[in-house]
């Protein structure tokens, strides 16, 4: 199983992404990721949830070996289906989300994290957005909720991937805490949450998204027609099989 759940006598739930090497999620798993955070909707033990994963790294992104595997576009579009339901339910989850992220968080990670209510970090915890050297768009929207406007555009168009510290500074980034601090500072933060009145939360977390800026199941929808775009353009499998060759080398390389 590459996602654990566990929930506590606090009515903390914990949601951990276990997929070695580097927590990428196959479509199945994304799908799975879904339907947890909408599960919590009829679980009224649960208060809070902290998301988080375990071994390196937070979540690298998509399976691109799965992706390439697949006949024609079906590996794409199952791809950007499953993403745009776990996104949407971690932003929708009936409770406050708390993202705890170690070592980097790339791609599908990114749209996790910038779904979640609350994130704390460790200590060089890396953002980044690869996209435009993968071929794909879709995350921009995500992004901008983890950092300033301009800075999105930088991380979009370069590639380059910004620090936790940073993060903090700009305010999207509850606390940055030493690497073997980060899940005892999630459960502080999600225990605050958990002793506030349940149902009170359920709602308040339902009218803060009610009063978001960006709609962000639509602005996702959008960018995700430009990935579509660059697949039938071509862009897209050129950048997946450049993916798969680089992975082939180094593993010849390793041996």
């Amino acid at each position: 199983m590459a996602i654990h759940t566990e929930i506590d006598e606090q009515g903390i739930a914990v949601v951990t992404m276990d997929n070695p090497p580097v927590n990428a999620l196959n479509i199945a798993d994304t799908y799975r990721l879904a339907e947890i955070f909408r599960g919590y909707k009829h679980d009224s033990d649960v208060r809070v949830v902290i998301l988080t994963a375990v071994g390196r790294g937070f979540n690298a992104g998509v399976d691109i070996k799965e992706m390439q595997a697949m006949e024609g576009f079906e590996g794409v579009l199952g791809t950007g289906d499953a993403c745009y339901e776990a996104f949407g339910a971690v932003y929708d989850c009936a409770v406050p989300v708390v993202a705890a992220v170690q070592d980097f968080c790339l791609g599908l990670g990114i749209g996790l994290a910038g779904n979640c209510d609350l994130v704390v970090a460790a200590e060089g915890v890396k953002f980044s957005m690869p996209e435009v050297d993968n071929g794909a768009l879709g995350a921009a929207t995500h992004t901008a909720r983890l950092v300033p406007e301009k800075v999105m555009r930088w991380m979009m168009y370069s590639c380059e991937p910004v620090a936790a510290e940073d993060l903090q500074r700009w305010g999207t980034v509850l606390s940055v805490v030493p690497g073997d601090q980060l899940m005892d500072e999630a459960r502080r933060v999600a225990g605050v949450i958990a002793s506030k009145p349940p149902g009170v939360i359920r709602k308040a977390k339902w009218s803060i998204n009610g009063i978001d800026p960006v709609d962000v199941h639509r602005s996702y929808r959008f960018e995700q027609g430009f990935t579509y775009e660059l697949n039938l353009m071509g862009e897209g499998e050129k950048a997946r099989d450049a993916f798969i060759r680089g992975e082939r080398e180094s593993n010849k390389a390793a041996q």
